[in-house]
């Protein structure tokens, strides 16, 4: 199923409106215009959407594991694919300091 989105259509004031926008806020002792450091210091809000950026990212990949792997790292609950990463990566990092070599 797609789904679809509508974004939403921004109708700009017109000169006369935006005027009388100025006007208004120019006149409002609690407004106060952006300093010069502050408007350089905004970022469009879509980029500070989505997971922040890491150094290392995780790759997707499509692999078969027994169906005794999947069901016992299931059976653990929520955060089942990140303990299988963990222990993965510890017997990565016992592979490289030279640990067992023995694979089944």
């Amino acid at each position: 199923m797609s789904r679809t989105f509508n974004k939403p259509t921004i109708i700009m004031p017109s000169e006369a409106e935006n005027r009388r926008i100025v006007a208004a806020a120019e006149s409002d002792p609690h407004a106060t215009p952006l300093t010069d450091e502050q408007l350089k210091a905004m970022v469009p809000m879509k980029s500070l959407r989505g997971r922040p950026k890491v150094e290392k990212p995780k790759l997707l990949v499509s692999v078969r594991y027994s169906q005794e792997v999947i069901e016992y790292f299931r059976g653990t609950g929520d955060g089942w694919q990140v303990r299988m990463d963990e222990v993965l990566r510890r017997y990565v990092a016992r592979q490289r300091k030279g640990g067992s070599t023995a694979t089944s």
